[in-house]
Parts: C-alpha cells; structure tokens; sequence
C-alpha cells in the first residue's frame, strides 16, 4: 500500500475516505492486512503527513482504528478517549485535522462492551472519571427502549446507550465547531457515526448520520424515540433563538 500524498490527499472526496474505511475493516475482518514496508512509510511521512479521515474512538484496547480499519502511518488521524466523548480539546484536535492538515472525513467510533459505558450505566463515582462519565449520562437518560435492568449487567441496554452515544457526539460536532460545520455545508469534509463490534471485528456505519453538504440533527421525540431529521430555515432560526 502506497502512503498518501498532499496530491493524493487532495484528490480524495469524503466518500472516498469512507470506501478506504470499508475496505480496510473489510480486510481487517477476513485476515487480509495489506502489504506494507512501515519503515519505508516512515521515511515517506518524515516531512509531512496527509491523512485521509480523522477517526474519534475510545480508549480501549481493543478498538485501535489503525488496525480495525487496516490502515498504515500517515493513513489517518486517531483521537481516543473514553466513550468517545467530545470536548474543546478534541474539537481543537479535529480542526486541526481537517481545516490545516487536510482530513476529508469524521468518524466518531463506538464499540460494543464499552466499560465507560457500562460506568455511566451504572453511575459511578471515582475521581476525575466521574467527571468524564457525566457527559455520557444523557444518554443513558435517552434510553427509553430497556425499562427493567437498567445497569450494565443488561448487555442490550449498554448497547442502546453506546449507540445513542455515538449519535450524540456527531451532534456534538455540528452543534459546538462552527468551522467543521462550516466545512460539512460546503461539501469540504464529511462526519458520520460507526459501530464497532469487539466479538466479530466488524464495523457497522450509521448511516443516518452521515453528513456531506446538509446538516442533520438528532431529536429526541414525545414518545421518547431518536429521530434524524434534516435542518431547516425553521430549525436554524429555532436553535439561532
């Protein structure tokens, strides 16, 4: 596998990047790891570097984005922090990635199992994690699906809840960096939600939060179910009030 150039980089369209992602936990999935020399990447990418996607993931160990989509040095940027969570520091980070050095796409990735997950589940205090969990327990609340068990002893209600978080970190991004939003409406980068499953390896990307061009938000309904509805004139001026 070729390492990406700034003229490489430049050429690629977000639905681009997100086919490499395809193919890429497509190998990862069937055993195919692509060839590469990483020394010789590493002498390519000494000068400069021109990833294609920009990947926010959690921490664990067994979700890395450069293996799980089999990417190389100089492939990708890799954002990891528990229950991919967003804060100004990644916001900057993302930037960064995609206004100065070049990303095309945005994933937030999720994981099944997530023990920051199953930790807001089941509220727990300690430290500084306690600080980290409480951004994760809105989505808990979301959760209207699971009434009985709601701890992280019910593996189908920590599911719900990593899903939702997901959906509420791609908002996230829209809602709180004006320049990645920017970017997305002018069809510049793209940012969609994924899945990553800890038994089989696959990632399953939500499509419904895919967004290139158009923005898109999530809602919570009356009866408690999350929609994806597209914004509006109506919707703008309502969330500008």
């Amino acid at each position: 596998m070729r390492t990406h150039t700034k003229e490489t980089q430049a050429t690629l369209t977000p639905s681009d990047a997100l086919k490499y992602l395809h193919e890429g936990n497509y190998r990862f999935v069937n055993n195919l790891k692509s060839n590469r020399n990483l020394l010789q990447q590493v002498n390519e990418t000494r000068d400069g570097q021109f990833p294609f996607a920009t990947i926010l993931s959690c921490i664990d160990s067994r979700t890395s984005a450069e293996l799980v989509f089999d990417q190389g040095l100089g492939d990708i940027f890799s954002i990891r922090i528990a229950g991919n969570i967003i804060n100004e520091d990644i916001l900057g980070s993302m930037e960064f990635a995609c206004k100065i050095a070049g990303s095309k796409l945005i994933v937030v990735l999720g994981h099944s199992k997530c023990g920051a997950i199953k930790g807001a589940c089941d509220n727990v205090q300690l430290g500084n994690l306690s600080t980290l969990l409480n951004k994760i327990q809105p989505s808990v609340y979301f959760e209207r699906e699971i009434v009985e068990d709601r701890t992280s002893s019910n593996g189908e209600f920590v599911n719900n809840v990593a899903h939702i978080q997901v959906k509420r970190s791609v908002e996230a991004i829209i809602e709180r960096s004006m320049i990645l939003r920017e970017m997305i409406a002018e069809k510049k980068i793209g940012v969609i939600g994924a899945f990553y499953d800890v038994e089989t390896g696959t990632v399953e990307f939500m499509e419904d939060t895919f967004m290139f061009g158009e923005i898109k938000h999530v809602y919570l309904a009356v009866d408690g179910e999350l929609t994806t509805g597209k914004e509006t004139e109506e919707t703008t001026a309502a969330t500008a009030g």
